[in-house]
């Protein structure tokens, strides 16, 4: 493990890839960490030919139901022959004998994730907008895929899943509270009050948005990216989650890529997305609190890791600041539903 790729030893890497796919790898490794993931560590790996991606778990504190390299392995395999783009997968490891934790390998794809305004500025108005049609029909691809069809009929149990998400995030949050925050003990017991009758189960990404996918120079859509939260239950969770990413305060920083010209409006994503799976959207301002609530959990989670020195890369030292902003649009917007 060398400072500039902490979580990742190349040899120890190289030597694993020899022993269980001979031929992969024709000479030295050298990588990179790519920046901007506030979660599992991402790095390209390259011998001066092939290009590789190489994903395992934060370093440091880690919640037991996050970060399942498994998960995101196994969700991207399934997907392969769908219309849904994903990278190639070629091999997981869950020794952490070999990198200290789980990882796995999978295919190094074209294109960039678009984060901010500057960013996809260069598409101009119309390609902007060709974008993020790509990404809602893209998401709608996703939830009209069978699970059974492409090996996943035992992902998740979506019975009962809405309850349980609500559930869950909650514990995630104790597991990682350090601090007081107003409203967000009674924002929980405001969703598990109003939660809604779930919706036809299918696969659900879990953190679908803009810049979990890539993009090419040309505007065209390659890959859906950052599949560990993945499961089976009521796919507007995604939908619900992708619009609070939407809004430019819930990140802070730079503009995000959202808020360009041409970027169509959230009621704009939602009637394209309605009218692709037919889907009913009546109670959809739940389901964007519910993403707020989330979104506020797992940047608490990213606070609390980066006050224990335990995050690599830049833009940490912020997040705990969205946090009150997101309990309070949360509220908002379940009176409005």
């Amino acid at each position: 493990m060398t400072e500039e790729l902490p979580g990742l030893d190349l040899d120890r890497l190289r030597t694993y890839l020899d022993r269980e796919v001979p031929g992969m790898i024709a000479g030295p490794l050298s990588g990179e960490v790519i920046t901007g993931g506030k979660s599992n560590l991402t790095y390209t790996v390259t011998d001066g030919s092939g290009h590789w991606v190489v994903r395992r778990p934060p370093l440091g504190h880690v919640l037991a139901t996050a970060h399942d390299m498994s998960r995101e392995y196994r969700v991207m395999t399934g997907l392969r022959d769908t219309a849904v783009p994903v990278p190639r997968t070629y091999l997981l490891c869950e020794d952490t004998e070999v990198l200290g934790a789980p990882f796995y390998v999978m295919e190094h794809v074209e294109g960039l994730p678009l984060r901010t305004e500057a960013e996809i500025a260069p598409y101009g108005t119309e390609g902007t907008r060709e974008i993020a049609q790509s990404l809602i029909t893209t998401l709608g691809d996703l939830h009209a895929v069978d699970p059974a069809s492409v090996g996943l009929g035992d992902f998740g149990r979506p019975e009962g899943f809405l309850e349980r998400q609500v559930r869950r995030w909650r514990k995630q949050l104790d597991a990682s509270r350090s601090r007081d925050i107003p409203g967000i003990d009674e924002l929980h017991e405001r969703l598990e009050r109003t939660r809604p009758e779930q919706g036809a189960p299918a696969i659900v990404h879990g953190d679908y948005r803009l810049d979990n996918v890539l993009v090419t120079g040309k505007g065209r859509l390659t890959a859906v990216l950052d599949w560990e939260m993945a499961t089976l239950g009521d796919p507007l969770v995604d939908l619900g989650l992708m619009l609070v990413y939407k809004e430019n305060s819930v990140t802070g920083g730079p503009s995000p890529a959202t808020s360009a010209e041409g970027f169509p409006s959230a009621s704009e994503l939602v009637e394209t997305y309605a009218a692709a799976t037919g889907r009913d959207v009546s109670r959809l301002n739940w389901y964007v609190a519910f993403g707020c609530f989330k979104l506020a959990v797992i940047a608490e989670g990213i606070h609390y890791r980066h006050s224990q020195g335990l995050t690599v890369g830049a833009g940490f030292d912020t997040m705990g600041e969205v946090v009150p902003l997101l309990v309070e649009r949360a509220h908002t917007t379940l009176q409005e539903d």
